[in-house]
C-alpha cells in the first residue's frame, strides 16, 4: 500500500499568492479611487461656497427666477438619477460574471447621461443667445462655473464608460481587474449623481423659490 500522502485543502482556504495579491490591488485601487473623490468633494464645495455668496449679484441683470426652467432641469435630473440605477444593474451584471448584461446595462447608462449632456448643452446655449452669458454678472459667472464644472465631470465619466464598454467586449471580458475598473467609474458616477442633486436643489430650487 502506498505511503504517499493526499494534500487536501480546506474549504475557505488560501487558493495561492496571485488571488491575494489581486485582492489586495483591487482594494488599493478603490480606496485610492475614494481618495481622490475627497478632493472632488473639496472642488465643488468651494464652487458651492462661491455661488452662495454671489447668487444675489446680478448687476442689473437677469435673475435665476426669470432665466430658470424647472421641467427642463427635472428632466436633466431624472436622465442622472435612472442612470445611476442602470449602473447598478450594470455592476450586478458583472459581479455575475455576465457580459451581455453588464454591456447592455453600461450601454443605457451612457445613452441617458450622454441625454443629461445635451440637455445641459442646450440649456447653456439658450442663456447665451438670451444675453445670460457667464460675463453678465458674478451670479451667470458661478452659475456657469459651478454648473459646467459638474458636466465636464459627467463629460468624461462619458469617456471612460465608452472605453470600458470596449474592453469588457473584448478578450479579457469580466476579469478582476476589470471589475475593480468598474467599480470605481461606479463610485465617480454615483458621486456626480449626488452632486447634481446639491445643484438641483441649493442652485436651481431656491433661485426660483
Amino acid at each position: 500500500m502506498s505511503n504517499a500522502k493526499v494534500a487536501i485543502t480546506p474549504l475557505g482556504a488560501d487558493h495561492g499568492p496571485d488571488e491575494h495579491h489581486s485582492h489586495d490591488a483591487g482594494g488599493s485601487t478603490v480606496f485610492g479611487f475614494w481618495l481622490y473623490l475627497m478632493t472632488d468633494c473639496i472642488i465643488f464645495a468651494s464652487l458651492f461656497a462661491v455661488f452662495a455668496v454671489m447668487s444675489h449679484e446680478f448687476a442689473g441683470g437677469p435673475t435665476g427666477k426669470e432665466l430658470f426652467e424647472l421641467p427642463g432641469v427635472a428632466l436633466e435630473t431624472a436622465l442622472l438619477l435612472v442612470s445611476s440605477i442602470t449602473y447598478g444593474f450594470a455592476m450586478l451584471g458583472a459581479y455575475n460574471r455576465n457580459k451581455s448584461a453588464t454591456v447592455g446595462w453600461l450601454v443605457l447608462t451612457f445613452v441617458l447621461g450622454a441625454g443629461f449632456i445635451g440637455l445641459e448643452m442646450r440649456e447653456f446655449a439658450h442663456l447665451i443667445a438670451d444675453g445670460a452669458g457667464p460675463d453678465r454678472s458674478a451670479f451667470l459667472s458661478s452659475f456657469f462655473t459651478l454648473v459646467g464644472t459638474h458636466g465636464l465631470h459627467v463629460s468624461i465619466g462619458l469617456i471612460w464608460m465608452a472605453v470600458l464598454i470596449f474592453q469588457v467586449m473584448g478578450k479579457g471580458g469580466l476579469s478582476d481587474k476589470m471589475i475593480t475598473r468598474l467599480a470605481c467609474l461606479s463610485l465617480f458616477w454615483h458621486f456626480l449623481d449626488v452632486i447634481w442633486i446639491c445643484v438641483f436643489t441649493f442652485v436651481y430650487l431656491v433661485s426660483v423659490i
